[in-house]
């Protein structure tokens, strides 16, 4: 662990700005792409996508507790597209839900982090996920719980294409304006590509967010999924109205800052073998330095 992230991870409570998220979504990626090259299985497309919104809500965002897991008041999240998991669990190691050390033991037999996110096994993970479209339904049911109980927490689910493809999302969508849920935030990492093709080849989604509003849901998109400050505006604006529940659109590029991979279907879940490695790691390498600098 370098020096400079060392130093940004010593204060848990620290909400991270813009350039340090920015940060730490490049080192995040290095060790994603590294854990993906030595077991040699996993997905790369959607967890580098997705590397800035889980950074910017774990450390900027949530009101969670390391040390109690399971506290009753903490803000919930659900990583639908439970194939990215290890986004989740490189973001939960450095946030201090268990050790950094267990990140090379992803999917292992035996291992907490499994190839899909398992609630019963790994600290931090509120709902086990993989099947898609089942995160929406899971979220409404805790952000309602919240509401009818009268605890003040908020729940987000992050959903790809394919969780958007499945009938079960857009019965949840309609079942959570008619009970106009609070605090329930649905974020759609939309990297327009899916493991056989491109959205629009597989399942058009357009006009997206105005299938969601007329689904009663109050949305806002335009927003760079991989940029910071754009995650950050779309923060403010989730803090902005009383109007519920909220759908936020973020733009993202699959296989995010390696240039072979990025928005290649191929490597929804390809192997990532010593040549790529090679080649990928040194970008990543290049774009973490290039980002620290800044700081």
């Amino acid at each position: 662990m370098s020096d400079k992230l060392t130093q940004l991870l010593s204060d848990p409570s620290k909400k991270m700005n813009a350039r340090e998220l920015s940060y730490l979504a490049a080192c995040f990626r290095e060790t994603m792409f590294t854990v993906l090259h030595e077991r040699g299985t996993g997905h790369w497309g959607g967890s580098s996508s997705a590397a800035e919104l889980v950074t910017s809500l774990y450390f900027n965002r949530l009101n969670i507790n390391p040390k109690d897991p399971h506290w009753e008041d903490r803000d919930r999240f659900i990583l639908s597209k439970g194939h990215a998991s290890v986004n989740l669990y490189t973001v939960l190691a450095n946030r201090g839900f268990f050790s950094t050390d267990l990140l090379p033991s992803f999917r292992k037999t035996g291992s907490i982090l499994q190839g899909h996110p398992a609630m019963l096994k790994c600290p931090g993970v509120d709902m086990s996920t993989g099947a898609l479209g089942h995160g929406i339904s899971v979220a409404a049911g805790m952000a309602l719980a919240a509401q009818l109980s009268g605890r003040k927490y908020w729940t987000y689910v992050l959903t790809g294409e394919g969780c958007l493809d499945e009938g079960s999302s857009w019965e949840a969508l309609l079942f959570a304006a008619k009970y106009r849920i609070r605090n329930l935030v649905l974020m759609i990492d939309y990297n327009k590509v899916q493991l056989d093709g491109t959205e629009d080849q597989i399942m058009p989604l357009e006009p997206l967010a105005e299938k969601l509003r007329a689904f009663g849901w109050n949305v806002s998109d335009g927003y760079d999924g991989n940029n910071t400050e754009d995650i950050l505006r779309s923060f403010d604006w989730m803090d902005s109205d009383d109007v519920w529940p909220k759908a936020v659109i973020y733009d993202t590029v699959k296989g995010k800052n390696v240039s072979f991979s990025e928005g290649k279907n191929t490597w929804h879940g390809a192997k990532v073998d010593d040549e790529h490695y090679a080649i990928g790691i040194k970008e990543l390498i290049a774009d973490k330095e290039a980002k620290e600098a800044l700081l």
